[in-house]
């Protein structure tokens, strides 16, 4: 972009740490010199008034000291500066200063020096006007076609209109249904203001009907109000354009026409004197400050449109004819005559970057230098050549186009748990119901070969267990250095989490910039959120799993958990999660086979996989590979479906719950604006029980939210619970069916979808439209299956009895030999998808009743099936009742 830059004329910073705006900015003959040229006057926020003249001897150069005609500090902030005829009895332009309350005009003047330090300058204050209101902006011109004088009407914060005859006040009023001010402008053609309400719609008020209106002064009502002599303010038109505006000017092409101009957040708009839309543009950028005006061409409009990305972009119309870079982001733009420089665009940056410059290129004076002319030996060239290309087979051969990253790791990632618990507990004072919370510390240690930069460590765990820190961050990495860091996980709620694996992620960047991830994953110890407890003997949910080797003593399988004083059940153990929750594993000494049984169905999960696991771990240690798990019961579909049910019925709770406090908002709102309309008015009227019905509005609302709260956290805990149950149902299938590790990361893929449920987006839905998915690819019948298509909308739907179908239909394809795969390769052949989205799985009446008998006889109640598995004898338990 060297190319397009903006030609520097002139420029300066001014002050120090200074802040500028739009309205801050302006250019005119101030001093009435008469000779054409324009002056820069700039106010700041800080209150220093400045006004320039440049005279730069060569293009480009910065300020003299006698460019600076005057430098005054008025105290208080300068909100904007403008120039016109503002004193009455005379046609001289004077300067009118706006601060937040106060309107001052002054007369600039100059007097020929009699010395080489050139003319002297000051202002001298001809009047004021102090405000009751804060104000925002200003604009001037002949309101009511008045002929040699301009009027000023200021806008306050609140949105009242307050107009200024020269010397006195005329009158103020508000504008209806203000809430936030907006730029301001005033169009002398139609005799109107225009303004862009917080409604982000244009908006234009006549000044006839401005001045004939209602009086907006808070002072006792006059006669001539009281026999009804004032009228309501109405607006003339308005405009939706749909985002708030940056600013508003007024061009006029000639007499018959005029065109308002107004700059939005993304697009900027060319309306007629009616309102109606001349043309619009979208912008790539955000802009950040326009002026238009009158284009060499008939007809058309020219507009410089300032951005954010430094950019001063020309338009003719709709059309963008120059690009230009700036030098800072412009706040306010203008075009003026300087030292007989006629269109110089003078630009303002909010720090105090005050430029002049003219547009054009800077062409590039380079030439290339010629080349020395030899003759070339090809001969030498070719064995060059061939030399290279040797060198790159060689490389290929050795290490590939890409480096290994097998064989040189930038960063290694592990985690250590510790075996003991931590001497002080790091739970801030929590106690799930009469036991104290343990904590374990987990390291983990980074050992980098190359030297790496703001690496990032995020350790996540499940719910309801927390971290003492979760996010660490390395600025620097030196090579072959090791970091390590610690950090303690504990339980915080009453209730178990689905896993006891953890993970830790870093993220960084190589050396040559391509980002990378690793993870490392760790186990948490049982013992972290179970004690030994008592046996059972009783439960209301068992399962039986079985084994191809003799079984082991559960002393050895669970040293930590073994009960002082049942020494000598060595296939008998009780386990209790921190809360209540009570499990008993049972081994058969006879059989090859483990029982575990408790009174939650969720609860069976942790102890049957940490079963298996170590299982597998103590068989392994004895060089057995052949070990192997089995599971010949009925999988427990009805227990998990009565927790989908039940995580249902939350969910529908909380939209229920969440419609409800959205009404009882709404009418909160309601009655406090009747509330605010009785004390508005001037004449008291009885309250009429409103105070009453506010007050038991506000405590329905504040029961409601409490108890969306309260079912947020149900639906939590539940949506955990649920979870647990998923592990174990996708556990049992996987044994029962014997799958493989991909199958089953097929299975957790479709039903463990989500980390975490919310109402937009549940897990009921997403789950239904994963497993039809599986039942119309690998596990579909025929092509005709196959050819349907599924809803692409994931809707809450109205209960779950299609998802526990689905299910059901899952589980009696795998029993049928189907298996799970994501080609369809093994299906029937795909044929012509149909048009539209199918949302069920349609079969026939014929099929839907064989496959609803299979699968009543094969997935029967848990709880009367176990009944009849016969199960090897145990022991009686000492201390629990027969």
């Amino acid at each position: 972009m060297s190319l397009f830059k903006a030609r520097d004329w002139w420029s300066t910073v001014l002050g120090e740490k200074e802040e500028f705006d739009q309205g801050c900015l302006c250019l005119a003959d101030v001093d009435n010199s008469g000779n054409g040229q324009d002056k820069i006057i700039v106010g700041s926020f800080m209150g220093y008034l400045r006004i320039f003249n440049p005279h730069p001897v060569k293009t480009g150069d910065g300020a003299q000291a006698e460019d600076l005609l005057l430098e005054v500090h008025l105290r208080d902030p300068i909100l904007q500066v403008e120039v016109g005829k503002f004193v009455s009895g005379t046609e001289m332009l004077h300067l009118a200063v706006l601060h937040s309350r106060k309107l001052c005009v002054y007369s600039v003047s100059g007097t020929l020096g009699n010395v080489e330090h050139g003319n002297q300058y000051q202002i001298k204050l001809m009047y004021e006007h102090n405000l009751q209101r804060t104000a925002c902006n200003m604009t001037y011109g002949t309101f009511g076609d008045v002929k040699g004088r301009d009027l000023i009407c200021i806008q306050s914060m609140d949105g009242m209109l307050m107009v200024f005859e020269q010397e006195s006040y005329a009158f103020g009023r508000f504008l209806p249904g203000s809430l936030l001010p907006g730029p301001l402008a005033y169009s002398s053609r139609t005799d109107s203001f225009i303004t862009v309400s917080s409604c982000r719609q244009v908006e234009s008020y006549k000044y006839q009907v401005l001045a004939f209106a209602t009086d907006a002064d808070k002072r006792q009502e006059t006669e001539q109000q009281k026999l009804g002599s004032g009228k309501r303010l109405v607006v003339d038109w308005t405009l939706n354009i749909g985002e708030q505006a940056l600013d508003i000017c007024i061009v006029s092409f000639n007499q018959s026409a005029s065109s308002i101009f107004v700059l939005g957040e993304r697009n900027f708009f060319c309306l007629k004197d009616n309102g109606q839309i001349r043309f619009m543009k979208k912008l790539d950028c955000s802009p950040s400050s326009f002026l238009p005006y009158c284009s060499v061409s008939e007809g058309t409009i020219n507009t410089l449109i300032g951005n954010h990305n430094k950019m001063l972009h020309i338009y003719q119309d709709v059309t963008l004819k120059w690009a230009t870079q700036l030098s800072h982001i412009p706040v306010a733009v203008r075009v003026g005559c300087l030292h007989d420089l006629k269109g110089v665009i003078v630009t303002l940056s909010d720090d105090g970057h005050l430029q002049c410059s003219y547009l054009g290129t800077d062409p590039s004076l380079f030439q290339a230098p010629k080349v020395e002319s030899r003759e070339l030996n090809y001969d030498e060239l070719d064995k060059e050549l061939k030399e290279l290309q040797k060198l790159i087979k060689d490389v290929n051969k050795l290490q590939g186009v890409w480096p290994m990253t097998e064989k040189e790791d930038d960063l290694k990632v592990s985690a250590l748990v510790s075996s003991n618990f931590d001497s002080v507990s790091q739970a801030p004072d929590i106690e799930v119901g009469t036991d104290l919370v343990p904590s374990v510390t987990v390291k983990v240690t980074l050992q980098n070969q190359v030297a790496l930069q703001k690496a990032k460590l995020s350790v996540y765990v499940q719910p309801p267990l927390v971290l003492t820190c979760d996010q660490f961050t390395f600025e620097f990495m030196a090579p072959e250095m090791t970091k390590t860091v610690a950090f303690s996980v504990y339980l915080k709620g009453s209730y178990t989490p689905p896993e006891l694996e953890g993970n830790a992620v870093v993220s960084y960047s190589r050396p040559t910039g391509i980002p990378r991830v690793i993870q490392c994953k760790f186990r948490l110890p049982l013992k972290l959120i179970c004690l030994p407890g008592q046996p059972s003997k009783t439960a209301s949910h068992k399962l039986t799993i079985d084994t191809n080797k003799s079984p082991v003593s559960l002393l050895s399988l669970f040293p930590g958990f073994a009960n002082q004083s049942e020494d000598d059940q060595v296939n008998v153990m009780g386990f209790r999660f921190l809360g209540g929750s009570r499990v008993t594993l049972l081994a058969s000494k006879t059989s090859q086979r483990y029982r575990i049984q408790s009174e939650q169905f969720e609860d069976l999960w942790l102890i049957t996989n940490e079963l298996i696991i170590r299982l597998k771990e103590y068989f392994e240690k004895q060089g057995i590979k052949d070990f192997s798990c089995s599971f010949s019961g009925s999988v427990p579909l009805q227990e998990y479906f009565e927790l989908i049910d039940h995580h249902f019925e939350l969910r529908i709770n909380g939209e229920k719950l969440e419609e409800l406090l959205s009404e009882r908002a709404v009418q909160f709102r309601a009655i406090q604006r009747r509330l605010l309309t009785r004390f508005k008015d001037k004449t008291p009227a009885p309250l009429q029980h409103l105070d009453t019905l506010l007050d038991g509005t506000y405590k329905q609302v504040i029961a409601l939210a409490d108890a969306v709260e309260e079912n947020q956290d149900n639906l939590f805990q539940a949506f955990i619970r649920l979870r647990s149950a998923t592990h174990l149902v996708i556990l049992l299938i996987g044994l029962w069916q014997k799958l493989s590790a991909d199958q089953v990361a097929i299975l957790e893929a479709a039903f463990l979808p989500l980390q975490q449920d919310t109402q937009e987006l549940g897990w009921e839905e997403t789950v239904d439209a994963a497993v039809s998915h599986l039942l119309k690819t690998c596990l579909s019948k025929s092509s005709k299956e196959q050819a349907l298509t599924l809803g692409s909308q994931l809707d809450v739907p109205k209960d779950t009895s299609r998802l526990k179908k689905h299910i059901t239909l899952l589980c009696d394809r795998l029993a049928k030999g189907g298996r799970l795969c994501l080609s369809t390769d093994a299906a029937a052949p795909p044929t012509m998808v149909m048009p539209g989205g199918c949302a069920p799985i349609p079969e026939s009446d014929l099929e839907e009743r064989s496959v609803e008998q299979e699968s009543t006889e094969l997935f029967t109640n848990h709880k009367h099936l176990i009944a009849e598995t016969p199960m090897p004898e145990v022991p009686p338990l000492q201390g629990v009742a027969e």
